[in-house]
């Protein structure tokens, strides 16, 4: 087994704030199944031109999308061929969260 490093930890408390905000999730996701401009994903997922480029540069900031040049425009997809498979596998989780405690009012910290 692969001893595990610093650079491991990073890039997984990366990926948990990456998944901590939901519009960023939903980018992830949606991402998994394609690449896709910013404007076509803001669309699908609701939110203003501006909040997309926040949370794209926010994904990128934390390398887990590149951003693709097309001429004029630029395209994102998933940095890494490994995540796609590795949030396939997360969704396939199954979680007993104690409501009282996960949510928006957590006292578990």
């Amino acid at each position: 087994m692969e001893t595990v490093t610093t650079t491991h930890t990073a890039a997984l408390a990366r990926l948990g704030h990456a998944l901590s905000d939901e519009t960023r999730t939903r980018v992830l996701l949606a991402l998994r199944e394609a690449p896709a401009y910013p404007a076509d994903l803001a669309d699908a997922l609701g939110v203003s031109r501006q909040v997309m480029s926040n949370h794209l540069a926010c994904l990128r900031g934390c390398g887990l999308v590149e951003a693709v040049p097309d001429g004029r425009r630029t395209w994102y997809r998933l940095a890494d061929p490994h995540l796609a498979p590795a949030l396939d596998d997360l969704l396939r989780l199954v979680l007993a969260v104690d409501p009282g405690c996960c949510g928006p009012a957590c006292t578990c910290a």
